[in-house]
């Protein structure tokens, strides 16, 4: 009878893996809900948190002290990872979290002021609140008083209230938490590590409760705030006419300068709504004297064009062969005039 082969030893099929890909899998265990009542024999709902240290494909200054997550939580916050961190994995101190994307996504401000615009549904934000968050984009463009042509920058105040009453994380969304320094992420990420090898629990508060975020209140309380009370209306509309009423006086006052200063050129600009007066001449006269100055220092090259500069050099060569050829007929009478007496006159 052959010996019997050893039985191998395979794991459960109930258990969970600790780590797929350089990431760390941390199970979270959900808040129970008041409204969904589970048999007793069920265990916690869980949730699962791949973590791994930040590793982004053009090196930014604070990658060194990152952690990257994937399939966050659907009620995420930078405060609800901020306390998960800080109670629960190592006191690690949070310094901001940049996601990927919410729902309903914050509204892209249309308008530039100082250098600072809103995020699209598709920016990072940082903030936990529903409005718009500001992130420094671009160069800064010039700009007379802070005054952009196209409108009136909208912000908390003259902005419409919201119609949500908060913002979720999408299914497999991502995010970014910047640590305070580096020792406070390598905290952290050995505190994630030891969590997942004990398997002790790690409990999951949300985003300021639950409630109000999701299911049936969450719909309910958006029925509410897209019909806003008169006074709340009626302080974004006087808002919002302040602001306009300001950028118009100021974008007027822009164009009575252009109106009445004539450019390098000595051309006035021609401007919506016409000239209130006339130009001043003696701007112009003086516009005019540094342009006709300007024209003489610079000047028409006549070398400007490449078939200028071929003319030039056929030009000098032209005359250097006719040089030569006349100093050679003047050697050739000189040495038929040698030895040759010439009589006296």
């Amino acid at each position: 009878m052959p010996p019997s082969k050893p039985k191998s030893k395979s794991k459960s099929p109930n258990s969970t893996p600790t780590s797929v890909n350089n990431f760390a899998i941390l199970p979270l265990t959900l808040p129970a809900q008041p409204t969904v009542h589970l048999p007793d024999t069920l265990a916690p709902p869980k949730h699962y948190l791949y973590i791994k240290p930040h590793e982004p494909s053009a090196p930014t200054p604070t990658a060194d002290r990152s952690l990257f997550i994937s399939n966050v939580p659907f009620d995420a916050t930078a405060d609800s990872l901020r306390e998960l961190f800080f109670e629960q994995l190592g006191d690690a101190l949070v310094e901001h979290v940049e996601f990927d994307s919410a729902v309903p996504g914050t509204p892209a401000v249309k308008r530039w002021r100082n250098g600072v615009a809103g995020s699209g549904s598709g920016a990072k934000s940082s903030g936990t609140g529903t409005g718009p968050a500001t992130s420094k984009l671009g160069k800064k463009r010039k700009r007379d008083e802070g005054i952009v042509a196209e409108g009136v920058v909208e912000d908390d105040e003259s902005r419409l209230p919201g119609i949500w009453p908060g913002e979720l994380r999408k299914s497999g969304s991502t995010a970014v938490v910047v640590f305070v320094d580096r020792a406070s992420c390598k905290g952290a990420w050995k505190a994630v590590r030891e969590r997942v090898k004990s398997g002790a629990e790690v409990r999951w508060e949300g985003g300021g409760g639950v409630e109000g975020l999701v299911g049936l209140e969450r719909y309910k309380q958006h029925n509410a705030l897209k019909y806003p009370s008169k006074p709340i209306l009626q302080a974004s509309i006087n808002a919002y006419l302040s602001q306009f009423t300001r950028a118009e006086s100021a974008r007027n006052r822009v164009r009575k300068y252009q109106r009445s200063i004539p450019d390098e050129d000595g051309f006035v600009t021609v401007t919506r709504g016409g000239r209130t007066g006339p130009a001043r001449l003696e701007d112009a006269e003086k516009k005019k004297v540094e342009l006709e100055e300007r024209r003489k220092s610079k000047g028409v090259k006549d070398d400007f064009y490449r078939f200028q500069t071929r003319e030039k050099k056929k030009e000098a060569e032209g005359e250097l062969r006719r040089k030569f050829e006349l100093d050679k007929k003047r050697v050739e009478e000189m040495r038929m005039r040698r030895g040759k007496v010439r009589p006296e006159t």
